[in-house]
């Protein structure tokens, strides 16, 4: 057994676990939020209950009868009328009660796919009813064509559509379907690799991809398609890998969940690939990451796991297609990633789908603090609800720097009169216009150009500080880089770092600038973002940032 199945293993047994000990529901359900959740968890049960392989307390028969009462509740919960517009579609939340819940789009996508997968693996071993129940809803998943789909916009639904295309034209030996299939994994590989992923960062898009390809990659005969599979996979674990720190999702996201920041939580395929954190208990999203795994090369594992020296990852991202004029129409990414932190994100603010753009942070290794394990800044906008610290505004600018960032936030009338921030848990040293802390193995110093308030909780630190101009500079070094210049401990941080104080003054146009100089003595500025129709000013040293070195990977 490999390392990777033997981590596949640990997630099934958890999960197991977790279904066998969870009373079932009046409906025979487990969870009525999600009905995915409950196919997910009964597949695990199922699973645990008949492969010897896998570490499990209960009782194998009764796990197992438990685990097929609740699929077939599942499967009985599918729109089966040829005649509806809904036609093979499940609901996705189950409430007031499953039989009246609407049907949705959203459950067949990804759920179908593995249905196949987990029918084709276990069905010889299921009950007489249960392999029937299976056998039909599969036959209507194949026959509603809600696959049936070209590919335009290279998002993560038609990525969904293209594996099901290759899934179910080769179980019902559709060969046109199988063609159709083919065409789509071909031009999406071409569109990705050429100019790359419209959802940076896209948790939990990007897992969506993953599972979707690597499901067909798992069922697929044709030596062929598959090795054309395996080209797509590769190119999304290199992806992956590059943005990727000890289970921490490295610099800007086009969407984040609650699951994915502050604290990245729905890390289950990361660490069946890599394996370098612990498995969490909190598993947000169980989905299929014990069941399929397409394993990285080598060369993508290293990158992943081996980051002695630090590196700039520079790249283009194409905006989507609902808001790009052209495939000239791009976003810059930036982040600076060492072994202990990374720094970075998007330069260009943009209103993506539910205004989720994670636009910056500091993110650490998942193992290296207890809690959250991201530092950022933002004022809130369209969809911020107290208590959740996502949805920002338009309202700011940024300058990335290597270990270093500075965002400024010039806000109009009639929008919120402040910025919140997130800190890690750590040793906090509060001056009056900053905060200076040791976070793992790593040092931070954040200034805040306005008085904040901080308010310390068991896995984070909340930052509020007023004003409608105001601004967040952050350094980052590790211990052993701030040993060199011979800062040992938390207090001697402080004290160099109130000596670097930013400088903030008004430019002729009445625009902020702010002016740092780093530990390294490179200086930094940002000016403007008052005016519409002034142009930001960004330099490094004196230069103005080029984006011309950009490139798509």
């Amino acid at each position: 057994m490999t390392n990777l199945q033997q981590r596949q293993n640990e997630i099934m047994t958890q999960i197991a676990a977790a279904a066998i000990n969870q009373p079932l529901l009046d409906s025979g359900l487990l969870f009525h939020h999600d009905i995915r959740d409950n196919f997910y968890y009964a597949s695990y049960l199922f699973a645990a209950s008949h492969e010897e392989a896998i570490p499990f307390d209960g009782d194998r028969e009764q796990a197992k009868i438990k685990a097929e009462g609740i699929l077939l509740h599942v499967l009985e919960l599918q729109d089966q009328n040829a005649e509806s517009k809904t036609y093979g579609h499940w609901p996705l939340h189950l409430r007031p009660t499953p039989q009246e819940a609407p049907k949705n789009t959203l459950p067949v996508e990804l759920m179908g796919s593995l249905m196949v997968y987990f029918y084709q693996r276990y069905s010889e071993i299921m009950s007489v009813s249960l392999r029937g129940s299976f056998t039909l809803a599969l036959q209507h998943i194949y026959r509603s064509n809600f696959y049936r789909m070209p590919s335009e916009h290279y998002n993560h639904h038609e990525a969904k559509y293209t594996a099901a295309k290759l899934i179910f034209g080769q179980l019902y030996e559709d060969t046109a379907l199988l063609e159709d299939g083919c065409q789509s994994l071909r031009s999406t590989l071409s569109r990705v690799t050429s100019i790359g992923m419209s959802e940076y960062g896209g948790l939990p898009w990007f897992w969506h991809w993953m599972q979707a390809f690597t499901c067909a990659w798992e069922l697929m005969k044709d030596a062929e398609i598959k090795a054309e599979l395996a080209r797509l996979l590769d190119y999304l674990w290199e992806v992956r890998s590059t943005y990727y720190l000890g289970g921490a999702w490295v610099g800007p996201h086009s969407r984040i969940w609650p699951h994915d920041m502050p604290k990245d939580t729905n890390v289950l395929h990361d660490y069946v690939q890599f394996g370098d954190f612990r498995l969490p208990d909190h598993m947000p999203r169980t989905e299929y990451a014990g069941f399929i795994a397409y394993e990285a090369s080598s060369e993508v594992q290293r990158k992943a796991l081996h980051r002695a020296a630090p590196v700039e990852v520079t790249r283009r991202v194409p905006k989507q297609a609902a808001l790009a004029v052209s495939d000239n129409d791009v976003l810059h990414s930036y982040v600076y990633i060492t072994e202990s932190f990374a720094l970075g994100g998007m330069w260009e603010r943009v209103q993506e789908f539910d205004n989720e753009q994670h636009r910056w942070d500091v993110a650490l290794p998942l193992d290296a603090v207890q809690g959250v394990n991201h530092l950022y800044f933002f004022h809130p906008g369209l969809g911020y609800a107290e208590g959740d610290l996502r949805h920002q505004s338009e309202y700011s600018e940024v300058l990335f720097h290597q270990n270093a960032l500075i965002a400024s936030y010039q806000i109009p009338d009639g929008q919120p009169e402040f910025i919140m921030g997130c800190l890690p848990v750590g040793d906090w040293i509060e001056e009056p216009n900053g905060l200076f802390g040791l976070s793992g193995d790593v040092y931070m110093a954040v200034y805040v150009q306005q008085s904040f308030q901080r308010e310390a909780r068991e896995d984070r630190s909340v930052v509020t500080s007023k004003g409608r101009t105001n601004s967040v500079v952050i350094e980052c070094i590790d211990q052993k880089t701030a040993e060199t210049l011979q800062i040992r401990g938390i207090q001697q941080f402080a004290n160099v770092m109130k000596q670097k104080q930013p400088v903030y003054t008004l430019s002729s146009e009445d625009d902020l600038q702010i002016t740092y100089s780093t530990l390294k003595d490179e200086t930094m500025v940002l000016c403007g973002g008052l005016h519409i129709d002034r142009k930001i000013i960004r330099l490094v040293n004196g230069e103005a940032v080029d984006f011309t070195t950009y490139t798509v990977a």
